[in-house]
């Protein structure tokens, strides 16, 4: 009895068939898909500018508008008597007359120069007095901050209640605080009763100085160590332990990992305090106690002596310039010294997606 070699023929011609298709060989196409219907045109969804409509009409009465009746204002004359020619002026278009005043001290009285005394004067030394301001304030308060973040960073017993506390003076209102270094500061002071002496705090223009700094780094260093220690808590333990192990000592990783990893939450930081105190105002008039007796003079403090004189349009003039100024640091430090925890926190992730 044979067997017929048909059958066997056949699944040849089957494995050779699998063969060639798993070798490479294209199945037959799929017949296509008939076409579909048009997708209907995406309506433009309103609900988010319903929602953010009231924010920013607000704004725009509370900000914008003002904004650009201070900038109008500032090329408007005073109204009242002209010193050089004696006459009555109800203002009209002054040109860049009303900023001249300001940066080259010129105050139209026919001299080239304001006299002393005057608020026209008086701008480029409450223009250093700021900057002073500015550079210890900050500079006192960001190394204080990071000292107390690091502190409150760490795992030991009343953490908690200590960072409650820290918290304290920055909750106290500026006229408080004001009022409290007032009496430290005051003749018979406490200031003076520890250190031994008789200085004149609220007289003497350095002593008074000093006076301001000390009060406002006592407000604002707990600000700053909030912000920082926020930073900080971003850092993982990981990186700490993978130091220790490979023998990095307290300093190697302060300066190789905590500073780096924190930059954007500390430059954020001392970009805040930069913005406020260069509008400083409220803690040197109200440190200088009811006769405002402090010899001190900052920018905002001028604006608003031109403005009890009623020159609202040269105190305009220079509360445009403080707004130019504000707004070139803001930029400098966003653009070039990495003040932008948003766009840093962005390309971290895509570099950790990558």
């Amino acid at each position: 009895m044979t067997d017929s070699p048909e059958p066997a023929a056949h699944d040849n011609d089957a494995v050779t068939e699998v063969i060639h298709i798993g070798h490479g060989v294209a199945a037959p196409a799929p017949p296509p898909a008939p076409p579909s219907a048009p997708s209907p045109k995406r309506r433009f969804d309103w609900r988010p500018v319903y929602l953010i409509a009231p924010t920013m009409i607000v704004l725009a009465v509370v900000i914008v508008y003002p904004v650009i009746k201070a900038v109008i204002l500032s090329f408007q004359r005073n109204p009242g008597v002209d010193e050089v020619t004696g006459r009555f002026v109800s203002g009209g278009f002054a040109g860049f007359d009303n900023y001249l005043l300001w940066l080259t001290g010129n105050c139209g009285t026919g001299r080239g120069s304001c006299p002393p005394g005057t608020l026209g004067a008086d701008f480029w030394p409450a223009v250093g007095v700021t900057l002073l301001f500015t550079v210890t304030i900050v500079g006192f308060s960001t190394l204080l901050g990071l000292w107390m973040a690091t502190i409150m960073g760490r795992s030991f017993v009343g953490r908690s209640l200590l960072r409650a506390s820290v918290l304290i003076p920055w909750a106290i209102p500026t006229a408080v605080t004001a009022k409290l270094w007032y009496f430290i500061f005051a003749e018979n002071g406490i200031a003076n009763s520890l250190l031994g002496t008789d200085i004149a705090w609220m007289t003497d223009p350095w002593a008074s100085r000093f006076a301001v700094i000390i009060a406002d780094v006592w407000k604002t260093t707990p600000f700053m160590a909030l912000l920082i220690l926020a930073g900080l808590q971003m850092i993982p333990q990981d990186v700490y332990e993978a130091a220790r192990v490979d023998g990095a000592s307290a300093w190697q990783r302060f300066k190789s990992i905590t500073l780096p990893l924190v930059k954007p939450a500390l430059m954020v930081a001392v970009l805040f305090r930069t913005l406020d105190v260069l509008r400083i105002y409220d803690l040197p008039v109200i440190l200088g106690g009811p006769s405002g007796s402090t010899p001190i003079s900052t920018v905002a403090i001028l604006t608003v002596a031109d403005i009890r004189q009623n020159n609202l349009q040269s105190a305009s003039a220079l509360s445009t310039l403080i707004f130019l100024g504000i707004f070139a640091v803001a930029y400098v430090m966003v653009k070039f010294l990495g003040a932008n925890a948003v766009r840093t926190q962005d390309e971290q992730r895509k570099g950790g997606d990558r």
